[in-house]
């Protein structure tokens, strides 16, 4: 660059400088009353701003507290999660049992609710016959007891209508009527009688049979425990389970018989109770299943009810001895109870045996109690029938007597109603001097006065 130039742009920067100094006293002199309102907005903006700075302040500490609380919950939470980590590795080391345990828990469960379900059963209709017995029982007596009391009201009014006719009539027309009243009463007295007696036998006849059914589930509890020593023998049982006779005869009262039958063969059940191996034991589990049901149906092929000297339904009990064997055949098969029943046989164990019978006991109970109830009511029906009758028969001695008292009244109003009747005139002439040995009876007599003293006050 050459001097002249050099010397040039020096003075175009001055000029400038010039102006630019120039121009700033001039823009001095012109904004020195805006610069005081500009420092005035400024100070308010400031204030503004150190405001805001610390609400900002304020806040910041606020989210710092939080901060705080967040860090400590999330140790705590990292805290639990190793302890969840170490129970999730506890688990899995044991994880490996659990199918074990789960199908050991399933056999047990299925076997208890198959017995709860037969208890249950059992227990439900033991309940609703001994609600039906003490229903019918309690009006059995109620209608004893409004027939004694019907019995006892109709004595007394015949008694005090005896009573009265023997006042009124005299002792020949009460005897009359005695005799026929006899002959009406006697009859219903009778039936009641009967009926009476009936009733009251067939309450001592359930009392002996409640005792003896006490007798014989006693004889049933020793049975059964016997039966349960004898288990073992019975597990070898083979071909004597063929024999045409009943292992066991339970007597109930009124000679009825329910045939028991032990001679089913667990062997098969022995060797699935024994072996760990599970092909062998679904093996024997369903060859137990088979010895059962060929047992089943030569139980229904014997017909053991017609045996001479038994007195038992179309069922025959099939006593499984071993509570194992009985649930493994109801757990594996389900079908084996309704193909029993359709063979008329009945499956029990040792648990179910006792409530079966006193289930069978109280049925064939309240069948008899059925029969009586019918009986009852035939007799009450005939009963009935005599009662209208006494009642009719009994109306008409009604209306015969208000006939004889309206002739009374009639015959009486003749002697002593109107001035010329027979009793005035018969004391008339007893005034007039007639000797007599009788005097008039005082009702009589008293009916007179009030005439008496009317002819008195007509003669004044």
């Amino acid at each position: 660059m050459t001097e002249f130039q050099i010397t040039y742009l020096i003075g175009g920067v001055a000029g400038l400088l010039v102006g630019a100094a120039i121009t700033l006293l001039v823009s001095r002199s012109r904004s020195k009353a805006a610069l005081t309102t500009m420092a005035r907005l400024e100070e308010m903006e400031k204030a503004a701003l150190e405001e805001k700075l610390a609400s900002v302040r304020q806040q910041l500490e606020t989210v710092r507290t939080d901060l705080t609380a967040v860090e400590g919950r999330l140790d705590k939470r990292r805290d639990a999660m190793a302890e969840l980590e170490a129970q999730k590795a506890a688990l899995a080391q044991t994880a490996t049992r659990i199918p074990v345990l789960e199908d050991a828990l399933e056999k047990s469960r299925n076997g208890q609710e198959q017995l709860n379900a037969v208890n249950l059963a059992l227990e439900k209709k033991l309940s609703e016959l001994s609600t039906r017995l003490d229903a019918e029982r309690r009006q059995a007596q109620e209608k004893i007891a409004l027939l004694n009391d019907a019995r006892e009201r109709l004595t007394n009014e015949f008694k005090v209508l005896a009573e009265r006719i023997l006042e009124e009539k005299g002792k020949t027309f009460a005897d009359h009527n005695k005799a026929q009243m006899d002959g009406l009463i006697g009859p219903l007295r009778e039936q009641l009688g009967d009926f009476k007696k009936r009733v009251e036998d067939v309450y001592d006849k359930e009392s002996r049979d409640r005792v003896a059914l006490v007798n014989e589930i006693n004889h049933l509890k020793n049975l059964n425990e016997r039966i349960g020593k004898d288990a073992l023998n019975l597990t070898n049982a083979g071909a004597s389970g063929s024999r045409y006779q009943p292992d066991v005869i339970v007597r109930l009262p009124e000679g009825r018989d329910v045939i028991v039958d032990a001679k089913v063969s667990l062997k098969a059940y022995e060797r699935y109770h024994a072996s760990a191996d599970e092909t062998v034991r679904a093996t024997a589990i369903k060859e137990h299943l088979a010895s059962l049901r060929t047992h089943l149906k030569g139980l229904s092929e014997k017909h053991y009810e017609d045996l001479e000297g038994i007195r038992t339904l179309d069922f025959v009990l099939m006593f499984v001895p071993i509570e194992g064997a009985f649930f493994a055949a109801v757990e594996h098969d389900r079908s084996l109870f309704t193909e029993a029943f359709e063979k008329n046989v009945i499956l029990v164990s040792p648990s179910t045996l006792l409530v079966t019978l006193r289930t069978i006991h109280n049925i064939w109970r309240y069948a008899d109690q059925n029969e009586n109830a019918l009986e009852i009511a035939r007799q009450a029906g005939g009963l009935y029938d005599k009662f209208i009758g006494f009642i009719e028969a009994l109306e008409e001695v009604g209306r015969q007597l208000d006939r004889a008292k309206e002739a009374y009244r009639t015959a009486r109003d003749r002697l002593t109603a109107g001035r010329g009747n027979l009793v005035r005139r018969a004391e008339q002439l007893k005034a007039l001097g007639v000797k007599a040995n009788k005097a008039l009876p005082e009702s009589y007599a008293a009916e007179l006065e009030p005439e008496a003293n009317g002819l008195n006050e007509e003669k004044d």
